[in-house]
């Protein structure tokens, strides 16, 4: 059983988080538990390199990984075919149209070795809210006036932090994030934990400790 420090529990009015040197290996990256989904909170968080995720009946949890999945423009991978569906205008991309019904659309979808999602109530309310404040984004993919993908995010600075994707045509998240890595002006797109769908776009492993590095330069 993991023994949790007494440092990890968070004060629901203190933002501050624990330090990352204190970070668990095992859960890989557990560096805090509780307080609340403010924006204020959340903010702090994600200029720490920290992000929340829980699932059903847990208290918030907190993480910083190591090492950290991210991709740059210049690693992204568009293959050719891909690049034939983006200049066919087969789809449409906005940004920030539909933030709400991404994030409902990321909550419904049915994802392959997972039995639910961490994306609550709490968190849509939380992320729209941050969504208000102008931190966080989402990339519509549109067929024939349909909403049929998309992602949404935080950005800070020149960072965007990804949190979750959906498809319900073939390659419409695909459009999305080629969308944010070409047309954007975030010069590292953290993709927070090892995913090899996005490996195979030309995500890769960095370690925390550049990853914080990249961060502090580019927020």
């Amino acid at each position: 059983m993991t023994e949790i420090p007494p440092s990890f529990w968070l004060d629901e009015n203190n933002t501050e988080f624990p330090k990352l040197s204190l970070a668990l290996t095992e859960p890989n990256g557990l560096i805090a538990i509780g307080g609340n989904l403010s924006v204020e909170r959340l903010l702090k968080a994600y200029s720490l390199g920290i992000f929340p995720w829980y699932g059903k009946d847990e208290p918030i949890l907190w993480y910083s990984p190591d090492p950290r999945m991210v991709i740059t423009p210049s690693k992204f991978h568009l293959s050719k075919s891909m690049k034939r569906i983006i200049q066919s205008s087969k789809f449409d991309v906005f940004i920030n149209t539909s933030f709400k019904d991404v994030i409902v659309q990321c909550q419904k979808i049915t994802r392959q070795g997972q039995s639910g999602t961490w994306i609550n109530n709490e968190m849509i309310q939380a992320y729209c809210k941050l969504h208000d404040a102008g931190y966080a984004h989402s990339y519509e993919v549109y067929e024939n006036g349909e909403l049929v993908g998309g992602l949404y995010g935080v950005a800070l600075g020149g960072v965007f932090f990804g949190e979750s994707m959906f498809s319900l045509v073939s390659n419409a998240s695909k459009v999305a994030f080629a969308y944010l890595l070409q047309q954007s002006r975030y010069k590292l797109i953290d993709c927070q934990i090892e995913n090899k769908h996005l490996e195979s776009l030309g995500a890769f492993k960095m370690p925390r400790d550049l990853f914080i590095q990249q961060l502090k330069a580019f927020v």
